[in-house]
């Protein structure tokens, strides 16, 4: 539990530990560290140890001092040289610290670890034309929320900002506003407007963004649920309509069936349907003219059904071809 204080972010005997994939991230956090533990030391890191030099007091030229005869305000600022070294020890795994093992001085091994993972000042402006060139081709996409594209936005222009100190730009603002999809175009209008561009705030902008993001997702909810109602209903009314059609053509087969059966039965009464031998078709046809007058009678039945079918199929047809309830949507 003890040990539990000394962890990083707890306390400050502990600088950030070192992240080579986040070396930037690292590199700013553990800055701001040493600042605020002590400048000097932050002053020995970048400019080199404090010499062991006094001024003479009879030729006021600086002078190097030996041990025994150093004063206790020498020896305490000279102690500062091993307490920069020790500060960055502190931060760095096994496998860095044996790659700085043999630097001599807390400057020599903070311009190792920047060499090696940030790269010589070639690689560095090189990387430094890779931001800027993804600075000026920074676009956030159609689905992509405010806060997503801040956070890929800051990280570009903080790496830029750490790898050249000198570099500024004025028109964060108005780069982030040209980069909002098209959707966006009433409510980017609407702040260049009514906005200062050049003093309004990057953060104050994001927060007006996100406000009106939320007024966004809010209005598109609303007109989905209202949509799919409508599609809902649509879809009901065209199956109702679907099976009313269906029980209408349901209906319509079983009558055309049963004429098509009272039809096959006329003709079995009748033996239509029954072949005849060659000598007995003479003598069917003698019975028959025998029975003429009653065959009339059949063949108006044979006639009413066969009417009967073909307006039954025509009003079938016609009902099919009639426009559904639904079919406006």
């Amino acid at each position: 539990m003890d040990s539990d204080k000394y962890l990083e972010g707890q306390s400050m005997q502990r600088p950030p530990l070192f992240e080579s994939d986040h070396f930037i991230y690292w590199k700013n956090r553990f800055e701001t560290y040493v600042k605020a533990k002590d400048l000097d030391l932050w002053h020995i890191i970048l400019n080199g140890d404090f010499p062991p030099l006094a001024r003479n007091k009879e030729t006021q030229i600086l002078e190097v001092v030996p041990f025994e005869e150093q004063s206790d305000d020498l020896k305490k600022k000279l102690a500062k040289n091993n307490k920069a070294k020790m500060v960055l020890y502190n931060a760095l795994p096994k496998k860095e610290y044996e790659r700085i093992f043999m630097c001599k001085t807390a400057k020599d091994i903070w311009q190792s670890l920047l060499i090696t993972h940030q790269g010589n000042s070639q690689v560095k402006d090189n990387k430094i034309d890779l931001l800027v060139q993804q600075y000026e081709q920074f676009t956030i996409l159609e689905e992509e929320s405010v806060n997503s594209g801040f956070t890929r936005f800051n990280t570009i222009i903080t790496s830029l900002k750490s790898l050249d100190e000198g570099f500024s730009s004025k028109n964060y603002v108005r780069k982030f506003l040209r980069a909002l999809h098209p959707k966006w175009r009433a409510k980017v209008t609407t702040i260049e407007e009514s906005k200062d561009l050049s003093s309004l705030a990057l953060d104050e902008l994001i927060g007006n963004l996100k406000v009106h993001e939320l007024v966004m997702e809010k209005d598109f909810e609303i007109y989905r649920d209202k949509k799919e109602r409508v599609k809902s209903i649509a879809l009901k009314a065209k199956k109702e309509s679907s099976d009313d059609e269906t029980l209408t053509s349901e209906s319509d087969d079983e009558e055309y069936v049963m004429a098509v059966r009272n039809f096959k039965k006329f003709f079995r009464r009748k033996g239509k349907f029954v072949r005849q031998p060659r000598e007995e078709k003479k003598s069917f046809r003698q019975r028959d003219e025998k029975k003429g007058k009653s065959d009339q009678k059949w063949f108006r039945c044979v006639i009413q059904i066969n009417l009967t079918w073909r307006f039954l199929r025509t009003n079938s047809q016609q009902r099919s071809k009639r426009p559904t309830i639904g079919g406006s949507f």
